[in-house]
């Protein structure tokens, strides 16, 4: 498929993709959309930033478009709010006013409004496990009419805790639907959901899940603890797009955050302890360019699909290495360019390289005054006579990030 107008859908969804101008699909959309359109399971892992949603989404809407059986008929499984929110927002401007509104299902929000969709006829649910279990258990919500069960960034959700969550409301579902998969990364827990819940699934994969895009620069700065503010600047200043900087602490972004502002630098801030209006006030404001900069935990590193972020700034190292990559992804989605770029001291030279060797990648290291150190590198083998490898510990994997269990509560 070269594009979606060659798609055997209705002549409304073609337009109304025209209209949000979606011309050329990208490969995870050009294989998975007529394999789901054709009623089959899929499961498709992809890098971030390559257009999952709409590949799961426009197989949706068609098939809402085409049956009027009144009751909720798909469900969409998402790990965070901000995920499912604007999943919503880009399924109404897909299937348009005339259909019944999604509902959206969170914890954060007021239930009232999110039960009143429900009872008004929705039936498309995007919903975050957690909120619709509790839904179920309380018996306010029934899904026996559901004919689609979408599980986005399934890896996600099995991170934070919600397996349980996914069986009891797959327990539920008709035996007898469509499943559809989408994950960054197909571990065994993911393989063995996956497993259980579809049927002759088609599998497809679509480059390395566990490196950042090719689309994306990777350089990284050493420099002193008390330089790194000045060093965040500096970037900012060489920049004229959007930047996205990621700490690993809700204390440092704050501090970050309001030391920009101060400095004349527009940013907003979105961690853990936010409320669901301050993180939404925050990411609006990005996306409508009131902000050039939002500065996050990794909260924002999964999930959040901003367009046109030119640049990601890791201020601080994170935790676990595979969040590097979903950090990365942020930038250089759909086939543009985008720079990352990591500020590290001295004494996490053992860990930036830990980093590199778990993931397979090299980083670029870069001078203050944007030189590099090396003229080319080999992955494990830094050529750089002022950081010689260290001995190598064994990589431990710390628990992923836990505050995003706390944006169910």
């Amino acid at each position: 498929m070269q594009s979606f107008s060659e798609l055997s859908i209705s002549p409304s969804l073609k337009e109304r993709l025209k209209t949000a101008r979606f011309s050329v699909p990208t490969a995870v959309q050009a294989a998975a959309i007529p394999q789901a359109l054709a009623g089959k399971d899929v499961v498709a892992t992809a890098q971030t930033g390559t257009g999952k949603t709409l590949a799961f989404l426009i197989p949706v809407i068609e098939k809402l478009l085409g049956q009027n059986t009144p009751g909720i008929t798909a469900l969409v499984l998402v790990p965070t709010r901000e995920l499912a929110m604007q999943v919503v927002a880009q399924a109404n401007a897909l299937q348009g006013k005339q259909a019944p509104q999604p509902a959206l299902v969170v914890g954060g929000l007021p239930e009232a409004r999110q039960l009143d969709a429900i009872r008004k006829g929705a039936r498309l649910v995007v919903a975050t496990p957690g909120r619709l279990e509790d839904y179920l258990d309380r018996r306010l919500v029934s899904l026996s009419g559901v004919k689609m069960l979408i599980l986005d960034e399934a890896d996600r959700m099995l991170d934070i805790g919600f397996l349980p969550a996914i069986r009891r409301i797959a327990s539920v579902l008709p035996k007898e639907r469509q499943t559809l998969c989408f994950s960054a990364t197909m571990e065994a827990a993911v393989t063995r959901l996956v497993n259980d819940y579809t049927k002759n699934a088609v599998r497809l994969a679509f480059g390395s899940t566990l490196k950042p895009s090719e689309n994306v620069r990777l350089q990284a700065f050493e420099v002193a603890e008390s330089r790194k503010s000045e060093m965040l600047h500096n970037l900012l200043d060489k920049e004229t797009g959007r930047c996205l900087v990621f700490c690993r602490t809700k204390r440092g972004t704050e501090r970050i955050a309001k030391n920009l502002n101060r400095q004349g630098i527009h940013a907003a801030m979105i961690h853990g302890d936010r409320s669901q209006s301050q993180r939404t006030a925050a990411l609006t404001g990005f996306q409508r360019g009131q902000y050039r900069v939002l500065v996050a935990t990794d909260v924002a590193a999964r999930g959040i699909h901003v367009q046109n972020i030119a640049h990601v700034i890791n201020y601080d190292l994170p935790e676990v290495a595979e969040n590097f990559i979903h950090r990365v992804g942020r930038t250089g989605r759909a086939g543009e360019r985008g720079v990352a770029s990591t500020l590290f001291v001295s004494e996490q030279r053992t860990e930036l390289f830990q980093l590199e060797r778990a993931l397979g990648i090299r980083i670029e290291r870069v001078s203050i005054n944007g030189e590099s150190f090396e003229k080319s590198a080999r992955i494990h083998r830094p050529r750089m006579e002022v950081m010689t490898a260290p001995p190598r510990p064994r990589m431990v994997r710390l628990p992923g990030e836990f505050l995003q269990a706390q944006m169910e509560s």
